[in-house]
């Protein structure tokens, strides 16, 4: 697709959630970037997620020096998925160049991207770590998380995957075409298709805590699963045929007992294990009904994934 006089070549994305210890720094090496690969038509757009800092000050400041800086400023926290999708909406450049502006990876990687993307014609390359960053314990969940998620759903993503990667405009439109309202990026972007290849990236620790509890990684896995597989209501199913046909035989077992040998009913503790057994599984599938009922529900109402307050161009 030829490009629109006075559109920008590159847009560099990102979003802002307590990012003002970071954002003189990531703006500096994004002007690195740009420069390293020769590029003069170009924009910076950060979305403001509802940060409770003075992200969004700070950049407009930056503004009056860096003309090409756009600013999206949401109406509130989002959530960074949903932040990263307004921000390609927004997004004019004919590639994006999507990353974090934590500096765990640093923009001047965008040459290395950019280059990947022109030896090999393809419609985006995306970061992964060829070893996870951080200590056991992030090491052990996060190889975890992209394992059960390739486990239990019928998307299969590269294990490792981060946030960086770099994009045509063909393939953004193709996935903004995407209705989803309940948002797992990776997940939506290897099921976008085209032509898709991998870049190793080194993730540096990130300074201060991380906005990524333990809990949050773990609502995102059920988030991702259940956008994107209904292999937990199929096997939720099979498990169910299976109890049944065993409590079946069971009282079979049972009846058989007292007609051929006249023993009392026996088998207390296993009935109540049984029982147990039965009403955790029955509790667990209502919970897992509920999930994808919760989902249903979120998409039936088709409220935007996000409000814009102000656009600064």
């Amino acid at each position: 697709m030829e490009r629109v006089p006075g559109e920008p070549e590159i847009s560099i994305v990102s979003t802002m959630y307590r990012s003002r210890p970071f954002l003189e720094r990531f703006l500096a090496e994004c002007l690195k970037a740009l420069a390293d690969i020769k590029c003069t038509h170009f924009e910076i757009l950060l979305v403001n997620d509802g940060s409770p800092d003075d992200s969004l000050t700070y950049l407009l400041e930056r503004r009056l020096d860096i003309p090409q800086l756009v600013a999206v400023d949401l109406s509130r926290n989002f959530g960074h998925h949903h932040a990263i999708q307004a921000g390609l909406r927004h997004a004019r450049g004919d590639l994006i160049f999507l990353i974090d502006c934590d500096l765990e990876v640093s923009p001047v990687v965008l040459a290395e991207f950019h280059r990947k993307l022109r030896e090999s014609d393809c419609d985006m390359v995306f970061g992964y770590q060829e070893a996870r960053k951080g200590g056991r314990f992030e090491q052990i969940s996060g190889g975890l998380f992209w394992k059960g998620f390739n486990f239990l759903s019928d998307v299969k993503i590269p294990y490792n995957i981060v946030t960086e990667r770099i994009m045509t405009r063909r393939f953004v439109d193709a996935l903004l075409q995407m209705g989803d309202r309940n948002l797992f990026l990776a997940g939506m972007m290897s099921w976008t298709g085209f032509n898709q290849i991998g870049l190793p990236v080194i993730k540096k620790q990130r300074e201060g805590a991380s906005s990524y509890t333990l809990m949050r990684r773990i609502g995102l896995m059920v988030n991702a699963v259940s956008s994107f597989s209904a292999q937990p209501l199929i096997w939720l199913f099979n498990i169910g045929v299976t109890i049944t046909l065993l409590s079946f035989l069971f009282v079979f077992y049972l009846i058989l007992r007292k007609l051929v040998f006249d023993d009392a009913l026996v088998g207390f503790t296993s009935v109540m294990v049984l029982i147990t057994l039965s009403l955790g599984i029955l509790t667990t599938a209502i919970g897992i009904v509920g999930i994808y009922l919760g989902k249903v529900f979120n998409q039936v109402q088709s409220r935007p994934t996000y409000i814009v307050k102000d656009v600064y161009r």
